[in-house]
């Protein structure tokens, strides 16, 4: 009888935890690409935002086509290039585009809106219903990051500002079409991740060459920094990004991204000798906050403070 009971709240733990696990990973390649603004600004040469977009793609996408050995079939070949262009080629561009017009902190702000964006698309294309939990939190996330990213006097370059919002809403596009398409039957993470990298490097690549060219005479600090976008912030995060966003909910994947803003202002208290102020602290607990609470949701939420509360009171009456 006993164990009768027991078996579907362990069915239950055991479910959680899974998902637990997954959010934990799924969250490291945010932190990982938080690294970007440091890298940009300290170790890639000036003026390249396109050509970086494809050394960072392109290598690793033609490494996961060797290594699974799987191409894009029937349909999949146009779904590739379109999810390709969104999390990948359109994405990167702007994003550099934004991180060498923009201060960090003013790129990192406009970029997270991208919850807030999800939540309307997931409505259209997934018929996700929006509810006042994900937009408030949404909000507090973009509240949250401003806190921590915006120091005193910031530059506004226009050019800057809309391909941060655009870099904000393509990556919302993509993370959205990627959970509505799912993957062909037989088709593993790190095959789609392969897909859609070499797919954005190649569309991406042309029109990088047109209107940069080719940077010349690299030192080791820049070839240092590409390796590390290519290997780290492609290569081993592609893959487990897809992942994640197969098994998680589409919005709470999505506020996952808030720590890359995050990390990009610790890197910058660390390495760049920039404070951090009490504003900022405040900031940190709004983000890490929005993004706990779009992993849990409101009944959970709500369940996890009842619990803590009932420990704590029991805690206090055994120590009586």
């Amino acid at each position: 009888m006993a164990q009768s009971l027991l078996r579907p709240g362990a069915g239950t733990g055991a479910r959680a935890g899974r998902t637990s696990a997954v959010t934990a990973l799924t969250a490291v390649v945010p932190a990982v690409w938080g690294t970007t603004y440091l890298v940009t600004s300290e170790f890639l040469p000036p003026g390249y935002p396109l050509v970086s977009g494809v050394v960072r793609a392109l290598p690793a996408g033609l490494i996961l086509l060797a290594v699974t050995r799987r191409l894009p079939r029937g349909r999949w070949l146009w779904r590739s290039l379109v999810l390709g262009t969104l999390n990948i080629g359109a994405l990167f561009a702007l994003l550099f585009v934004a991180a060498y017009r923009l201060p960090g902190g003013v790129a990192a702000t406009l970029t997270a809106v991208q919850p807030l964006f999800v939540v309307g698309l997931a409505f259209a294309l997934l018929g996700e219903k929006p509810t006042r939990w994900r937009l408030g939190w949404g909000l507090a996330g973009v509240a949250g990051v401003g806190l921590i990213v915006l120091r005193g006097r910031v530059a506004f370059d226009a050019v800057g500002v809309v391909a941060g919002v655009a870099a904000a809403g393509v990556m919302a596009g993509g993370i959205v079409l990627t959970k509505r398409w799912g993957r062909p039957e037989g088709v593993g993470p790190t095959a789609l991740a392969g897909w859609q990298l070499t797919a954005g490097g190649l569309v991406l690549a042309p029109i990088a060459l047109v209107a940069e060219g080719l940077p010349s005479g690299l030192d080791g600090r820049a070839v240092g920094g590409y390796a590390w976008l290519t290997v780290a912030g492609a290569l081993l995060s592609y893959p487990v990004w897809f992942r994640g966003i197969g098994r998680l909910p589409v919005v709470a994947v999505s506020f996952l991204a808030l720590l890359s803003p995050v990390v990009a202002a610790v890197l910058g208290w660390l390495f760049l000798g920039q404070s951090l102020t009490a504003w900022q602290g405040v900031g940190f607990v709004l983000a890490l906050g929005a993004i706990a609470a779009a992993q849990l949701g409101p009944d959970a939420a709500r369940d996890l403070l009842f619990r803590t509360r009932a420990a704590k009171a029991a805690a206090t009456i055994e120590g009586e």
